[in-house]
């Protein structure tokens, strides 16, 4: 049998072909006129190059002003709106200019409220449903609560009635100053609100500030269990299984917490919650990942330019950890401005378990 057709119709479609390329306006004739020489290339790839980096300053130059004005909006949101004092000096002065900024700030006070039911921005977005009135912050070294939790230590003790309670598994005697390093994290504590009385320092021997020794997850977590329990603790905050720097030992951290919640040993009523970590470029771009944690984070705490202020005054009674590069952290971090934290439930354990187990 023979298959003319399809013989036609090829000839046809390669004809066709043939016609749109011999056409002088056709892009595949005008690739054909033109001189390809090395310069002509160079120059095609420069302007194509220049071009495309110009929109790519653009959109970084939109995503940083579109950043500061969600910052800016966020604070404003989260104040209460003022009232009207009419005995204020200078308010004895015409009744028409009286009248006229209170329903100025009456408007403004309504977008306000508006705003504030039609967005999400808060400062702080944590749970309503979860009782936080006894906390507990566990962290693997002295200088971790300022280098990572300071908004969320700072956005708790500003609560009315929150204890909150920091277990800190090893006294940071990596280089053998573990006496300086524990009044360090004393004086830092102080100044992020926390006494005395709620540090709990550990100095056990199968627990150092090193790296290179691993820490066995049961050890780690009936350190954990014992004071949840003596303490009464209504919320565990820790690290993720990626542990912010992946420092071994706060990600041991995170596994003996996580193997708690797996075997059912924490209380019904205590939550556990763990703080995201994030890639290296979002890790130093400051207030500006502001729009990526209010997109991707459920829950958050960002500080205030003043407010963050407390944190790096606190981190800086870390003397001994200041280093050159700390100084760069304190300044460009987003882990000094906000937070953003995830709650864990006994199926997300279950698929970090494998995870990690593979």
């Amino acid at each position: 049998m023979r298959f003319n057709w399809l013989s036609e119709y090829l000839a046809e479609i390669r004809s066709n072909i043939d016609s749109s390329i011999n056409h002088e306006s056709s892009p595949w004739r005008q690739l054909q006129l033109q001189q390809l020489t090395p310069q002509a290339i160079y120059c095609r790839i420069k302007s194509t190059s220049a071009e495309a980096l110009e929109h790519i300053v653009i959109a970084c130059v939109v995503y940083l002003l579109v950043c500061l004005g969600l910052y800016k909006l966020t604070f404003w949101l989260s104040t209460p709106a003022t009232t009207t004092n009419n005995n204020r000096p200078g308010a004895g002065g015409h009744g028409a200019n009286r009248e006229r900024d209170r329903e100025r700030e009456r408007e403004a006070g309504s977008l306000k409220q508006m705003l504030q039911s039609g967005l999400r921005l808060r400062s702080v977005h944590m749970p309503k449903s979860a009782q936080m009135d006894r906390v507990l912050l566990v962290t693997a070294h002295p200088d971790d609560e300022c280098m990572f939790f300071g908004p969320l230590i700072y956005s708790l003790t500003q609560r009315d009635n929150c204890q909150v309670y920091i277990l800190c598994l090893s006294n940071g005697n990596h280089e053998q100053q573990a006496k300086l390093r524990r009044e360090e994290l004393w004086r830092a504590c102080i100044k992020l609100g926390i006494p005395e009385s709620n540090i709990v320092l550990m100095n056990a021997t199968n627990l150092p500030d090193d790296p290179n020794v691993e820490w066995r997850p049961d050890a780690v977590a009936s350190l954990i269990l014992h004071t949840v329990e003596s303490l009464d603790i209504q919320a565990i905050f820790t690290f993720d299984r990626d542990g912010v720097s992946s420092h071994p030992n706060h990600c041991a951290v995170y596994y003996a917490a996580a193997s708690l919640c797996l075997a059912n040993l924490l209380p019904k009523d205590c939550k556990f919650y763990t703080l995201d970590s994030i890639n290296l470029v979002r890790k130093y771009l400051s207030i500006f990942d502001l729009l990526c944690t209010c997109f991707m984070s459920t829950h958050w705490c960002i500080l205030s330019w003043k407010e963050a202020a407390v944190v790096r005054s606190a981190m800086l009674e870390h003397h001994s950890q200041m280093k050159w590069f700390r100084w760069l952290y304190i300044y460009t971090s987003r882990y000094m401005f906000i937070n953003s934290l995830r709650q864990i439930n006994l199926s997300d354990v279950e698929l970090e378990m494998q995870i990690h187990d593979n």
